[in-house]
């Protein structure tokens, strides 16, 4: 007989006045009907206090090894429906997949989110490996499954859309698959689509998503309403950070129902921005893409005198695409990304950068991300506590405001006359199929959706976590945001690269450390309070010593 952890029932409708001898009772009587295996393991006993159920954290499952060693589990439909009844994987009897050495994936694999670490480090934080196991939880013939897509466009959407499609039928032999169509709003108010492997064959090669989308629409009781009515037993719900917030409301108010549906998320910013997850599809297309727009500003800029070369890239919070951007190109002089501050005049400003370049070179090209320099724009001109229906804030064109006070400067300077062009290519970017590269992504990660669904996870995301797919909570990938760290060696390469200076002061540095610093501890922790959050430490500038090699990304040490 496989043993089996304990399970401690943390779901939104247990009683959230529970004493910690009550959950210590439900430690001792736990049964073994969770499908999750971890050898020498054991629950964390800890009080969650009834306002983790408003940030989705209502279903949190920790389990704890030797040696620091702490998975974050997701939910499983055997949490809140015992006695389910299993089924062998079709993938047994797939030829496709018959001359695989070891298929099937085991239930003690999990993913470190930390793996450069040192001898007495401790294991930290693990997440469940994506995959097939050897049982389902779903008769394939009677699986009724939809698609959603939400939130901007991004290149790779429609692969997702064929490869769930695909994969559904192929590997498992579901042949009834609907889009919802427009977003969130389609589960109430607009008509679905049929999908079969012929309808989405060829969509892959083109831009956007064929199911359309929305920002917005999220009205949990509808949607649910919708997927029970419908009789829908999966649910793949494709989008940003705000979406996967939506999913996890839809998925908490399933559960509460005692509905047997999985929810199974899959993320998409073009931006890079998703906390945890190495990056999300569609980064390496935009990137590509985004050189057409730096070589033309670079063949703009050096065909005039002290001509200058503006292009505004996609960065709301994060500046990944600027940076990677820059560092491929080697024709940029000057990136600016949101989370490096900048200043325009006096010693060491932009103004006296951009003078010296042209002095230099007599041409030059800078990069700036769309949420950078927000906070220089005129508090007339700022619209900061205006959002979007997805609940992001409204930018105002930086690049737009930055071209013109470059021109302003220099034209009421007198010293120097300079020819500058503006290039926005952002819906250029967002609108194109995804390369190659991003197909294979795009391919494994809707196969990792399916594959842990019919296992009968629910409440989770798809991501790669250090190179392996994993199945991550919703909430780990919603409340913060993936952030490029300026105190990183990536930056360091580009701050090379385009010899610009930081144009931070002593006070910024210490705060980008003392956040990279928090980071890196929680990632190799895993320690949480009483109420669910992780733990923050005391600020120690002796880890700011710690050597670091992470792409510019805040998620591995």
């Amino acid at each position: 007989m496989e043993s089996k952890p304990k399970s401690l029932d943390l779901s939104s409708n247990s009683n959230s006045n529970s004493t910690s001898s009550g959950i210590l009772s439900q430690l001792s009587s736990a049964s073994a009907r969770s499908p999750v295996e971890i050898s020498s393991d054991r629950i964390r006993t800890l009080r969650f206090e009834e306002k983790m159920a408003a940030d989705g954290r209502s279903n949190l499952k920790i389990v704890e090894g030797d040696f620091g060693y702490v998975l974050e589990d997701v939910p499983h439909l055997s949490d809140y429906l015992p006695n389910l009844e299993t089924y062998p994987n079709p993938l047994q009897n797939n030829p496709s997949y018959a001359v695989v050495k070891q298929y099937f994936v085991h239930n003690d694999d999990t993913v470190p989110q930390k793996i450069v670490i040192q001898k007495n480090s401790p294991r930290g934080t693990h997440f469940r490996r994506a995959g097939p196991r050897q049982k389902v939880y779903f008769q394939p013939d009677d699986v009724q499954a939809c698609i959603v897509t939400c939130g901007g466009l991004c290149p790779g959407l429609n692969t997702v859309i064929r490869e769930i499609v695909c994969g559904l039928n192929h590997m498992y032999g579901v042949d009834k698959v609907f889009g919802i169509v427009d977003g969130y709003k389609g589960f109430y108010a607009r008509n679905t689509v049929d999908l079969t492997p012929k309808s989405v064959d060829d969509i892959h090669k083109r831009g956007g998503t064929v199911l359309g989308t929305s920002r917005g629409g999220h009205d949990t009781m509808k949607i649910v309403d919708s997927i029970q009515d419908r009789g829908i037993h999966q649910v793949y719900i494709i989008g940003g950070d705000g979406t996967q917030k939506g999913a996890s409301l839809i998925f908490e108010e399933i559960q509460r129902r005692g509905l047997k549906v999985a929810v199974a998320g899959i993320p998409k910013t073009i931006d890079n921005d998703i906390a945890v997850i190495d990056k999300s599809f569609g980064f390496d297309t935009a990137v590509g893409e985004a050189q057409r727009a730096i070589n033309a500003a670079h063949v703009e800029a050096s065909s005039v005198e002290n001509g200058i070369g503006v292009v505004k890239l996609m960065g709301r919070y994060s500046g990944f695409i600027a940076m990677y951007a820059t560092l491929a190109s080697r024709d940029v002089d000057c990136c600016l990304i949101p989370e490096s501050p900048f200043y325009l005049e006096g010693k060491g400003g932009l103004y006296e950068y951009i003078e010296k370049r042209l002095k230099e070179n007599g041409h030059m090209v800078l990069v700036v991300a769309e949420g950078a320099g927000q906070e220089l724009i005129a508090e007339s001109l700022r619209s900061m506590d205006h959002q979007d229906a997805s609940g992001n804030k409204l930018l105002l064109d930086v690049g737009l405001w930055l071209s013109q006070k470059i021109k302003d400067h220099f034209t009421n300077s007198g010293r120097m006359q300079i020819t500058l062009k503006y290039i926005d290519p952002t819906y250029m970017i967002r609108a194109i199929p995804s390369i190659a590269s991003d197909n294979v992504y795009c391919t494994l990660l809707a196969h990792s959706a399916i594959h842990g669904a019919m296992a009968g996870y629910t409440g989770f995301t798809v991501g790669l976590v250090n190179g392996r797919h994993t199945y991550i909570p919703f909430y780990r990938v919603t409340e913060t945001r993936n952030k490029v760290v300026i105190t990183d060696r990536m930056w360091a390469r580009l701050l090379s690269s385009t010899n610009q200076p930081s144009f931070l002061s002593a006070k910024d540095i210490e705060e980008a450390k003392r956040a990279e610093n928090l980071q890196k501890w929680r990632s190799s922790s895993g320690k949480f309070t009483l109420d669910g959050h992780h733990v923050m430490p005391e600020y120690d500038s002796n880890a700011e010593n710690c050597d670091t090699e992470n792409n510019g990304t805040t998620q591995k040490c």
